[in-house]
Formats: structure tokens, C-alpha cells, sequence
């Protein structure tokens, strides 16, 4: 017996789509940080145990994105998870590393994403409600 999973709002495809985004930049970061000790920085240990963990966390931020786009629910955690814990770097960002300009659009992008989770319809949508617009449905 197979059931269909309802399709998830447009707004809920958008923030599974900027958080593909990010996971897509997480790994980018994380393939130059071994390249730069492929190159020869010194404490090469520390700098790929920081890429290990960037693979695993945007990974699976990777892997939510793609489910919650699909129409998973249970991967609309994780995706709140990996926003909040990106708005803690972006305001570390902004200040006490003093990158006030790369701070604030990190900022602004995490809240778009937040945003775009927790409109009404991806709310319904997240607990299961059918009563979703037809017209904020993706085809």
C-alpha cells in the first residue's frame, strides 16, 4: 500500500532549494580547504578534520534539501537545524570577525530560508493539514 506524499508548497521548494544552495558552497569550502593542504599548509590535521565536518554537515543538509523538496517532512528539521546554526556563523561573521558585509548577507539568506519554512502554507503542509491553497501548490 502506497501512500502519496502531498507536494509541498512553493515557498517550502524554495527553502529546499537555498539550502541545496548552501550545502552546494559547505562542500565547495570544504574541497578548497583540503586542496590547501594538498598545496602544503602547515597543521594540515585540524584544517581536514574542519573539511570532515563541513562534508558531513552540508552533506546532509544536501540530502534534507533534496527530501523536504520531494515532499519529506521529517527533513524540514534538519533544514531549520542547519539555518539556525548558519545564522549563529553569520553573525559571528558579522561580529567579532568584523565582516560586517559577508555577516549581514549570510544573516539575511538564513532568514529568507526560516521564512519561506514557516509561511502558513508550509506550516499546514509540515503538519500534515490538506487544507493547502491549490494555487500555492507545485505542479
Amino acid at each position: 500500500m502506497t501512500t502519496a506524499t502531498p507536494v509541498p508548497p512553493r515557498a517550502v521548494r524554495g527553502a529546499a532549494a537555498l539550502t541545496f544552495l548552501q550545502g552546494l558552497g559547505g562542500i565547495a569550502l570544504a574541497v578548497a580547504l583540503v586542496v590547501r593542504v594538498i598545496q602544503g599548509a602547515p597543521s594540515g590535521g585540524p584544517i581536514l578534520g574542519a573539511a570532515g565536518v563541513l562534508v558531513i554537515w552540508f552533506g546532509g543538509a544536501i540530502f534534507a534539501s533534496v527530501m523536504l523538496f520531494r515532499g519529506q517532512h521529517g527533513a524540514r528539521t534538519p533544514v531549520i537545524v542547519t539555518q539556525l546554526l548558519l545564522l549563529g556563523c553569520a553573525w559571528y561573521a558579522y561580529g567579532p570577525s568584523e565582516q560586517q558585509l559577508l555577516g549581514s548577507l549570510a544573516g539575511i539568506y538564513c532568514v529568507v530560508v526560516l521564512v519561506l519554512l514557516f509561511t502558513s502554507d508550509g506550516r499546514k503542509w509540515a503538519m500534515g493539514l490538506s487544507d493547502v491553497s491549490e494555487g500555492d501548490k507545485a505542479d
